[in-house]
């Protein structure tokens, strides 16, 4: 396995397919759809080596999750990938946490491996 990801994502079906294509790409995935803090409650309980983030859905959870996180001190230094997402979502996100990273799906394995220093 290359490693630990944690994702996010604020529709469960969806969040379930995501998942299990990240597996399929060699990652060990959890994911929460349902609340930002138990994911939270989750990250410090058993940190991964990256947060995924989706910002296709309820950009603003996604925003929000992210800023907790970076707030906390027992979750700031997980990394955080946002991925896809509008113009305007990816900008607020931005704005508010400059150090993410942002990808797009496509992209998503090819960051993860280049953000996280895994060896391919």
């Amino acid at each position: 396995m290359k490693g630990k990801i944690f994702l996010v994502h604020w529709r469960e079906a969806e969040a379930e397919v995501l998942a299990h294509e990240i597996r399929n790409m060699g990652w060990t995935v959890e994911w929460e759809s349902d609340d930002g803090g138990k994911a939270e409650q989750r990250l410090l309980a058993d940190p991964p080596d990256v947060v995924v983030i989706y910002l296709t859905r309820l950009p603003s959870h996604g925003r929000e999750t992210g800023h907790s996180l970076k707030e906390v001190k027992g979750t700031r230094e997980i990394p955080l990938v946002y991925v896809d997402g509008s113009e305007a979502a990816i900008d607020r996100t931005r704005n508010l946490i400059p150090d993410a990273v942002y990808t797009t799906t496509e992209q998503l394995n090819k960051t993860l491996m280049e953000f996280c220093d895994f060896p391919a």
